[in-house]
């Protein structure tokens, strides 16, 4: 392991217990289960406000298991569309950038104590060499574990540009579109909020009866490109 690795892996291992400290100790747990006390909690940083919600979304990454479906309504809601997408994306790309990292340093020793096996299973064609239009469909698609997603990446070839090309831009849609719903929440702007309820209930009721299909269908594209069978394994 040369000194680059190394230096790395200090980094990350310090950012890693910096952020479980400060996450238990300061109570971080509420960003993730109650919206309104999240809220009252990230404005009364101000005015560093934005500093905190943004180092809040890389925790909801790089600690996959911790549900952070709010964490993108909340953005929304407190700086409205633009500036919650744009805070959220930073803070998500951040994130995104440590948890591969981390699986690329430490590999599958790492990755299987964050990632269950059935989930690895389930993921392991994106390991392969030449799965990068594999892995950013899986981004786009609602309902895949894109924090475990990321993790399961750094095991693979891919590099780091790539992934970080393809985990953000795969991201924006999503992203988006919680920040319109807390921006539309916030100013009881009713008639767009119920529009953009319905249109998305309706993609995410496709999605989830057809994400089967589709990732079938991707297993079966990942084992014809590489001309033979998923692998388990970096």
């Amino acid at each position: 392991m040369n000194r680059h690795y190394i230096l790395s892996a200090l980094v990350l291992i310090a950012f890693f217990a910096a952020g479980t400290w400060l996450f238990f100790h300061y109570d971080l747990h509420v960003f993730f289960s109650d919206r309104e006390r999240a809220v009252e909690m990230i404005t009364s940083y101000d005015p560093y406000d934005e500093i905190i919600f943004i180092a809040l979304q890389i925790l909801q990454v790089v600690f996959a298991p911790i549900p952070g479906e709010a964490s993108g309504f909340i953005g929304g809601f407190l700086y409205g569309p633009l500036l919650g997408t744009v805070y959220s994306t930073i803070g998500l790309t951040i994130g995104s950038w440590t948890a591969f990292l981390l699986a690329h340093i430490f590999g599958l020793p790492l990755v299987e104590r964050i990632v269950s096996p059935e989930t690895l299973r389930k993921y392991d064609y994106v390991l392969e060499h030449k799965g990068v239009f594999i892995a950013f469909f899986l981004f786009l698609i609602p309902g895949i574990p894109k924090d475990f997603l990321c993790y399961i990446l750094g095991l693979s070839h891919m590099r780091l540009w790539t992934f970080l090309i393809i985990s953000t831009v795969g991201r924006l849609f999503g992203t988006i579109m919680l920040s319109s719903f807390g921006s539309f929440a916030r100013n009881n702007q009713f008639i767009p909020l119920i529009a953009l309820l319905v249109i998305t209930g309706l993609f995410l009721i496709v999605a989830y009866f057809y994400r089967e299909k589709w990732l079938e269908k991707l297993k079966e594209r990942a084992t014809k490109y590489n001309g033979g069978p998923p692998v388990s394994g970096a």
